[in-house]
């Protein structure tokens, strides 16, 4: 990469993140820490205005902007890739505002940019969940996005049904299916659940906050772990964690 690539590249990871340490930004540019320390020195002698220091992290003062994006050629048909197989897996309303920014982004691309993101041979057949996982999966994103608590009724891969109160924390596509991660309030534990077996989901008023223990991060981190410990046959993917 050069020079002037990685520095606007590293204005661009600084402007998008709260605090990027040295370390991370590192690992993305693919440099060393020293490196980064000096790019980031020459950032501000220039005037580009970020805060921080070495050993704590760097962060940008708001207000500052950088002029429109230009997409290379690659850039552009991964970008193509991605929209295209995502739109048959995503609830229908968050398929379309993704259809409508790529093509704002197109739109935008010199003539020969734009040419080979449309011209990219990729495509991902419709292997979509049905109308009404997508219409459910809508729901429930909404509801992690304003923190809203689910009730919801459940019936398990062995038809047990089971109703119980939920805080849902993301939403995970596994190839063959999408799941629910959340806290369970009926087993004070987390819980996985196909978002296809749900019989029906009611969004609560009652709103939640994270708690310590009960959070995303403490899930990953849960999940992880038992990777490690898992027999590398064995796999997450679509497991009902329901019970």
């Amino acid at each position: 990469m050069r020079r002037a690539d990685r520095l606007f590249r590293l204005v661009q990871l600084v402007r998008g993140r709260r605090l990027s340490t040295a370390a991370w930004l590192a690992g993305r540019l693919e440099v060393s820490e020293r490196t980064v320390y000096r790019d980031v020195a020459d950032l501000q002698a220039q005037g580009v205005p970020i805060d921080g220091a070495a050993g704590v992290g760097y962060r940008m003062r708001a207000g500052f902007d950088l002029p429109p994006l230009m997409f290379t050629h690659d850039e552009a048909r991964a970008l193509m890739a991605a929209v295209r197989i995502a739109l048959p897996r995503l609830d229908t309303q968050l398929a379309g505002h993704a259809e409508a920014a790529l093509d704002k982004m197109v739109g935008v691309m010199p003539p020969s940019v734009r040419a080979a993101a449309e011209s990219l041979a990729v495509f991902a057949p419709a292997a979509a969940p049905d109308v009404a996982t997508r219409e459910r999966l809508a729901v429930l994103r909404q509801a992690i996005e304003s923190r809203h608590k689910l009730q919801a009724s459940y019936r398990d891969l062995q038809d047990h049904d089971s109703r119980r109160v939920l805080r849902p924390l993301a939403c995970l596509f596994w190839d063959a299916a999408w799941t629910l991660a959340a806290w369970c309030e009926l087993r004070n534990d987390f819980r996985s659940f196909r978002v296809d077996r749900f019989t029906s989901v009611k969004v609560l008023d009652e709103r939640f906050r994270d708690e310590p223990g009960k959070t995303l991060a403490d899930m990953l981190r849960q999940i992880e772990g038992e990777g490690r410990r898992r027999a590398p046959q064995d796999s997450p993917g679509t497991t009902d964690r329901g019970s």
